[in-house]
């Protein structure tokens, strides 16, 4: 974004979102840049979406991350999911989920709901919701009022 093409669409962003923190929050780039994807995330997930531009000549990808974004969901381009992923998956926990475990986890950092996740594996939403039960349990990650474990799960698997 001009005028230094760096990152001042992100502090934009964020500047936006810590003042009018129901805002949500749509990011496009030209690449994949991992740290302008975390930060957004680590400020609060509800309503942020990171995709790379060549995604928005896809409509049907677009409008459909535009709905994600607009409910208060996440949208996060496969590519950017794959290179976070793919930066580490030194965690312990991590390594202990199955693959289809780690499957579902990777549809739910794409902002992707039990129900899509269930249609892009031909699987039924009751098996996504005991994959993400048992993948919440690996995790460490119980039952809490004051904290959504889907989120933190995907933020977990996308810094480590």
């Amino acid at each position: 974004m001009p005028p230094t093409h760096t990152d001042e669409g992100l502090r934009a962003a964020i500047g936006i979102r810590r003042e009018y923190p129901g805002t949500g929050v749509l990011l496009f780039s030209q690449k994949v840049e991992t740290k302008y994807a975390t930060e957004p995330l680590a400020a609060g997930s509800a309503g942020v979406g990171y995709l790379l531009k060549e995604r928005v000549a896809n409509s049907a990808e677009f409008t459909d991350a535009l709905d994600r974004v607009a409910a208060g969901g996440t949208a996060l381009d496969p590519e950017v999911v794959t290179q976070l992923a793919g930066a580490g998956r030194r965690a312990a926990d991590l390594r202990t989920l199955a693959d289809r475990e780690r499957d579902v986890l990777s549809f739910m950092a794409e902002g992707r709901s039990n129900t899509a996740i269930a249609q892009a594996l031909h699987i039924s939403p009751g098996t996504v919701e005991k994959h993400v039960a048992s993948l919440f349990a690996k995790l460490g990650l119980p039952a809490s009022e004051d904290l959504n474990r889907r989120v933190l799960a995907v933020l977990r698997f996308l810094r480590d």
